[in-house]
């Protein structure tokens, strides 16, 4: 991920993730999008779901791995809109994890009305499975990355894992 589009972690198990993005209009996006109806493009708010999930993936395995990556994301349906000012309640529900992935059905709301839902299938791998020995040390980098990533997003969570 390039950018972060979860600023905390509210609730978290093996099956379930509850996640918040908070919008500030100071969000660059926002000014091209729209310039006189500023909202939270709904693809950043299926980036939000996606990564949450991967937050789920890499939390029920320990950070075993490097990437969590959408595969497929199906029955996208876009409800209300999220403006500044207005914070994005992401929840992840697992479906069904496997070693390689899993699939999710993931919801965002706002003030209890639905912006967006869908079932995400995320694939969760290491670079090095593909690229040999090079990629063992980006792997190791990335899963440091997120682990600290994650110590910051989850401080104030029970069940969070200490890592």
């Amino acid at each position: 991920m390039k950018f972060n589009l979860i600023d905390k972690i509210e609730e978290v198990s093996e099956s379930r993730l509850v996640a918040v993005k908070y919008v500030s209009l100071a969000e660059e996006y926002l000014a091209d999008h729209f310039p006189t109806f500023p909202v939270l493009p709904g693809v950043l708010m299926l980036e939000a779901m996606t990564q949450a999930a991967g937050w789920l993936l890499h939390r029920n395995s320990g950070f075993a791995k490097s990437m969590a990556v959408l595969k497929e994301a199906k029955n996208v349906k876009y409800g209300t809109f999220v403006a500044p000012g207005n914070a994005l309640r992401v929840e992840v529900e697992v479906v069904k994890i496997s070693e390689s992935g899993g699939l999710f059905k993931a919801a965002g709301s706002v003030n209890g009305n639905s912006a967006v839902s869908a079932r995400l299938e995320m694939a969760y791998f290491n670079i090095s499975t593909s690229q040999g020995e090079s990629g063992e040390q980006i792997d190791r980098r990335l899963i440091e990355h997120n682990r600290a990533r994650w110590a910051i997003i989850a401080q104030s969570v029970s069940g969070a894992m200490a890592i």
